[in-house]
């Protein structure tokens, strides 16, 4: 299988007060039976497997200089790292006590070159069958209130050019492509 190009999305972030922020509420939002909230230590093992299915399903099909295994051998530790960490995000979607889903994000500070913050989706997923029920949407706007509250002027996914669905999912929230990453072998 060849590598594919990654589009890189960004929208840009209106500055608003938000009452039951984020960082201030453990629950983020209920969408039906489903709830949004900041991931705790009890979740790591639920945020292994959705991290898991993520892999399996999008870079494990699309990018062959994946390793698919990686959220089983490093996910733990590195989920561990980063709960509680102010300038990441972790969210889970719980359905009857199981995650069913999750968002991880980061900021990445103003440089030089570019002298804003940015809010980084890292990686987001929901599971097969709860999809199409606005649990993604409300992962990513519980992540668009979150860069808000932390001073972002721009949020940003990357997502594989192969992958029409999330691309399709993040243009009617918004993203638009600012760049595309190409790749051949040397």
């Amino acid at each position: 299988m060849r590598s594919v190009p990654n589009i890189r999305w960004e929208r840009v972030i209106h500055r608003t007060t938000l009452a039951n922020s984020v960082a201030q509420s453990p629950i983020v939002a209920v969408v039906g039976e489903i709830e949004i909230r900041r991931a705790t230590i009890a979740d790591i093992p639920g945020l292994v497997a959705s991290s898991a299915a993520l892999f399996a399903e999008d870079a494990g099909t699309r990018d062959d200089t994946i390793d698919v295994e990686w959220p089983l051998k490093h996910g733990a530790q590195r989920f561990g790292e980063t709960i509680h960490d102010p300038n990441r995000l972790v969210l889970v979607a719980i359905a009857d006590g199981d995650v069913i889903g999750h968002l991880a994000g980061a900021l990445v500070e103003p440089s030089p070159i570019r002298p804003i913050r940015v809010a980084t989706l890292l990686s987001m997923y929901v599971s097969v069958a709860t999809r199409g029920g606005g649990v993604g949407a409300r992962l990513v706007d519980s992540f668009r209130s979150w860069a808000r509250q932390q001073g972002a002027h721009r949020v940003a996914v990357d997502a594989y050019a192969a992958n029409d669905g999330a691309l399709r999912f993040y243009q009617r929230l918004g993203f638009a492509a600012v760049s595309v990453v190409l790749e051949t072998t040397p």
